[in-house]
Parts: structure tokens; sequence; C-alpha cells
């Protein structure tokens, strides 16, 4: 399975921080953002990756990581995403670098405690179709929202005023190759993007969408608020020795890079 990364968009939730770099690499307590969702993909045994990127500093991306050899990484690839269309649309970027194969993707701005390896694991033996990640969360009307009923999701409704259950989508998404074909017959939405919650809505209708309850604790990145708690989040999740070992050894090959 391959994984693909999307760090578009122009940040502009996070101005003017991001008038002089992209969102995604800020710093997260003491490594780019960026960092966080290769260590996830890595950490579930992924190691063919693209990110999709865009505006002016998107050639930042590969001063930083190169070839992503140094990660343990057998392919970093790039793709460009031209203004800012939506999830879904950054999403179709990826379908050549796809092969007709399955895809983990995950928001560039996603930090996670723990990892998904038994998720993709278990999506990689899923006949077909998706699969998505819940976390339960204090305000969900900031997210996508699963309405739950006999433990299977019914409907996902985006950013909704009056929340179905406290389920959040997490920006962390496994597909077959449908979805490609899938995100070509999306109409743009109110915001004029292309929405993954779309995309996931289809693939319930199909009968065809899975879902997990992510382990351990999970933020996005995308307004100061966000982005002061990741730091502190992973702060504390240093105390974990084992984790230590882990992150030192990703920045510590970047920075030693010739």
């Amino acid at each position: 399975m391959k994984g693909v990364i999307l760090a578009g968009g122009l940040g502009s939730r996070l101005r003017p921080l991001t008038l002089v770099t992209n969102k995604h690499l800020l710093p997260v307590y003491d490594r780019p953002m960026i960092y966080y969702p290769l260590e996830c993909l890595l950490a579930a045994g992924i190691d063919e990756i693209l990110i999709v990127t865009g505006g002016e500093h998107a050639g930042d991306f590969l001063k930083l990581l190169g070839n992503g050899k140094l990660l343990g990484l057998r392919d970093l690839h790039y793709t460009y995403q031209e203004g800012e269309g939506g999830i879904a649309e950054a999403l179709q970027l990826a379908e050549d670098f796809a092969e007709g194969g399955k895809i983990c993707v995950i928001l560039g701005d996603n930090i996670i405690e723990k990892n998904i390896r038994q998720a993709v694991g278990e999506f990689f033996t899923q006949p077909r179709g998706a699969k998505i990640l819940l976390k339960e969360v204090e305000h969900p009307e900031r997210f996508g929202v699963a309405k739950i009923e006999n433990d299977r999701i019914v409907q996902i409704i985006e950013k909704p005023k009056d929340p179905p259950s406290n389920y959040a989508v997490t920006g962390i998404y496994m597909y077959d190759n449908d979805v490609f074909d899938i995100t070509r017959t999306l109409e743009p939405s109110e915001r004029g993007e292309l929405e993954i919650t779309d995309v996931n809505n289809e693939y319930l209708r199909r009968g065809t969408l899975t879902f997990d309850i992510l382990d351990g604790w999970w933020t996005d990145a995308g307004t100061f608020e966000s982005l002061h708690r990741a730091g502190n989040l992973v702060a504390e999740r240093g105390a974990n020795a084992t984790r230590i070992v882990e992150m030192k050894s990703l920045a510590e090959a970047l920075a030693t890079r010739p």
C-alpha cells in the first residue's frame, strides 16, 4: 500500500506565519509539522509516499526532505496543487502514483499519539472500499461527524451545527482505486471545494465503508490554538522513552543530511 500526504492550501488561519512558509513546515514542538504524518505512515509500514503540496513555498519540502532515503523511505514523490480546490481535488493528483492500488491518505496537519498499523493491516485485507478512523472529541462541530446507529455509520455530516455524535472523522483515510472515479463525479460545495466527506458518503452509500476508533490522542494543527495544543501533546508524549528514540532517529537523520 502507498501513502499520500496532503500538504497544500494557503494556511490562511495561521497568517502571518504562513506568509513566509508552508503551514506544514511550521514547528510542532521540536520539528516541522510534516515529520508527523511521515512518521505515521512509516510506523504503519508504508515506505512509498507522495506529498501533495502547493503555494509559493512548495519547493521548501524538497530542501527539507530530499528524496526521503534518509528517512527510510523507498520512494518519496512530490506533486503540485494549483489553488485551493479542497481535499478531494488534491487527492485526484495521486491517481498515477497509486497505480491502481490501495492508498492511505493523511492530512499534513494531523498528529496522533500512537500508530495506525493495525487499521492499515485490516484495510490491506479488506476486499474493496474504504476505511476511516474516528475519534471522540469535545467540539465535533469543527469536523466531519459520523452518525452511528447499531455500531454502524449511517451518515457523515460536515461541520454540523447540531452534531449527531462526538465522533469526528480524523484526517486519515484509506481508499481503493475507486476513489478517483468518485472524485470525478463530485460537485463543488458551497465553499467551492470538492469535499472529502462526499467521497466517504459515497463509499457509505455503496456499503463498502468501514471504520475504526483511533487509539490515543489525535489533533490537527491548523489554527493557532490547535498548533499550540499539538506542541504540548507532543512534548508530553516524549515521556515515553521508546517514542523518543523513534522520533529522534527521524529528526537526526534529516539534521545530519549532507
